[in-house]
């Protein structure tokens, strides 16, 4: 059973789209979920989560990567490149270079890491332009995973994913029923016993054309636009924002 797990990673870690005022940042997230789960388990358990929403792979790993060892975890969640893959321009080859040296290090400490390919965007209009780019993405991180014995939680199978019910309002980040989803994922690779269940929804009704155009033209103007234009200045929603839970403890 682990003891001391570290998070590493971007908004998907950190939990954004899953809104908890009593939580750091103000959300909580799968890996909340999980570390609450381990936690009921074992008083000795120690939680720390380094994410911070909006960082590229890069970043994460100039900013995450040593404090999450000097921690000396047990097991480490590892998921970044993600925000790489919605650029306009991507080298996944060379991203995937310093992922793996990343995955390898961690290994190295004696941590279990648990890795996660990217969600098939298949349903969405603009996850679907990037859906070729998820699917390199994901055959790297497999090969990365069997190579350095870490597990793997494919969310690009997790077809319960695809349900735009499952994401919050900003279209890009899962809400709490998708975020239960992933920690449900995680536990279940990792082999530990939970009450956690999935949500039954039941088939999703189509809404008529006039109402989705009003919800797209909100989303362009509250999330997309704002995006952008962080974009276009240089800026990152998660800038002067602190690692979640910086340091070990009990959760």
């Amino acid at each position: 059973m682990s003891k001391r797990l570290v998070a590493v990673g971007d908004s998907f870690t950190e939990g954004v789209g899953d809104e908890d005022a009593a939580s750091p940042n103000g959300v909580r997230g799968w890996a909340d979920r999980v570390a609450e789960v381990l936690a009921a388990a074992d008083e000795e358990f120690r939680y720390a989560n380094l994410a911070v929403r909006g960082k590229l792979l890069r970043p994460i790993l100039a900013e995450q990567l040593e404090p999450a060892l000097d921690l000396k975890p047990d097991l480490v969640t590892f998921y970044a490149g993600g925000n790489d893959l919605m650029r306009p321009k991507v080298d996944i080859d060379g991203l995937m270079v310093h992922y793996e040296k990343a995955v390898a290090r961690l290994t190295a400490a004696g941590a279990v890491v648990v890795l996660f390919t990217g969600v098939d965007g298949v349903e969405d209009a603009l996850f679907r332009k990037i859906r070729g780019r998820v699917a390199v993405y994901n055959e790297f991180v497999r090969g990365i995973a069997e190579r350095h014995g870490a597990l793997l939680v494919d969310m690009w199978s997790m077809r319960q994913l695809r349900d735009r019910r499952l994401w919050s309002a900003d279209r890009l980040h899962l809400n709490s029923l998708g975020h239960r989803e992933i920690a449900i994922a995680v536990l279940d690779v990792l082999g530990t016993a939970h009450t956690l269940e999935s949500t039954r929804l039941g088939p999703a009704e189509a809404a008529p054309v006039r109402v989705r155009r009003r919800e797209n033209l909100r989303w362009a103007r509250e999330h997309a636009l704002p995006w952008v234009g962080r974009r276009l200045r240089g800026e990152s929603s998660g800038d002067n924002l602190p690692p979640k839970r910086p340091e070990l403890r009990p959760y």
